[in-house]
């Protein structure tokens, strides 16, 4: 029953480290990491963390905990704080380890980011709050109310599809003196967004592409890094991908771009995480099982994702510079 949950926030002290945790390599490929479930629906914390290593084996350059691909808002408070000290446990420091923050109201936001500011992430993944649609003053108040809390470095995540709520230039102008809010994943499908941020902003932000079928215009507009979904099916075409965009490369990041595109776009369909699972499952990367309400894919649907994942498989385009370059 909600009142019998206790809401301890305590004040944030400073340290020596604060410079240190604002420095992340906010950049490169982030993917937002499945949560692996077992049969009867616990959490399958060894499979999780096998997940996880074998991405940054891989070359992936930052690992995002419990988003949307790894089900937050399904899981209980213990669970994802359970999840995340795993996550934590076999990075071992190797790349930066970013957590959602995805709650209903500001108090159960900061109470988990001081949470997993304790269990050793590295940086928040801060979202709205849930089920109510805030107006821009009162997100602006969350977003402070969360990031006054905690010490650790927080991007901003901004999904009008998904969560109903725009975290708009007059959003950022609130908070753009609260010296721990340093990047913003942007996942609007709009990718003028990224424009309008830097001109209004310059390089206040650091900015990340966060829908999967427009991370490459999203880098060519100033992104640094990709939070990615369907990096969990393909990791190393992923990070080539922005590689090549890195190096200049610019024929071989197009040719990996279209070739992942048909797979990048199930990052903007609603059954994204059950797509993104099975995907994953069909590699031979991770189990397909999802937390209700959501189910695995079935019929149709099931079979064309199948289909486009397997294709994927068999054209893979060839790693490495283009002959052009």
């Amino acid at each position: 029953m909600l009142n019998s949950v206790s809401y301890t926030i305590f004040e944030v002290k400073q340290t020596s480290d604060w410079d240190k945790a604002m420095a992340i390599g906010w950049k490169g490929v982030f993917p937002a990491v499945t949560t692996q479930v077992r049969a009867d629906l616990s959490i399958d914390v060894q499979d999780t963390q096998r997940v996880v290593d074998d991405l940054i084996r891989d070359g992936v350059t930052g690992v995002i905990a419990l988003g949307t691909v790894g089900e937050n808002n399904s899981l209980e408070f213990e669970e994802k704080v359970t999840v995340l000290t795993a996550i934590v446990e076999v990075v071992k420091g190797r790349v930066p380890v970013i957590t959602g923050v995805s709650e209903y109201d500001t108090r159960r936001a900061a109470r988990y980011a001081q949470a997993a500011e304790k269990a050793g992430a590295d940086g928040l993944m801060l979202l709205p709050p849930m089920v109510y649609v805030p107006k821009p003053a009162e997100l602006a108040a969350h977003f402070k109310g969360v990031a006054e809390k905690t010490g650790l470095p927080i991007m901003l995540y901004n999904n009008p599809p998904a969560y109903r709520t725009t975290i708009g230039n007059e959003v950022l102008d609130a908070v753009k003196d609260v010296k721990n809010i340093v990047a913003i994943k942007e996942s609007a499908p709009d990718t003028r967004r990224f424009t309008d941020i830097r001109n209004d902003f310059g390089d206040r932000f650091t900015l990340f592409a966060g829908l999967d079928d427009v991370a490459l215009e999203g880098l060519y507009l100033g992104a640094q890094g990709w939070v990615s979904g369907l990096t969990n099916a393909f990791p190393k075409e992923s990070v080539e991908l922005v590689a090549a965009f890195e190096r200049g490369d610019h024929a071989k990041a197009m040719e990996i771009y279209r070739w992942f595109m048909p797979l990048l776009h199930l990052d903007a369909d609603h059954d994204l995480v059950q797509s993104i699972k099975l995907a994953e499952d069909v590699m031979g990367r991770g189990s397909e099982r999802v937390l209700p309400p959501r189910y695995v894919l079935e019929g149709a649907r099931r079979a064309q994702v199948i289909a486009m994942v397997e294709k994927a498989a068999a054209t893979r385009p060839a790693l490495g510079a283009s002959k052009a370059a």
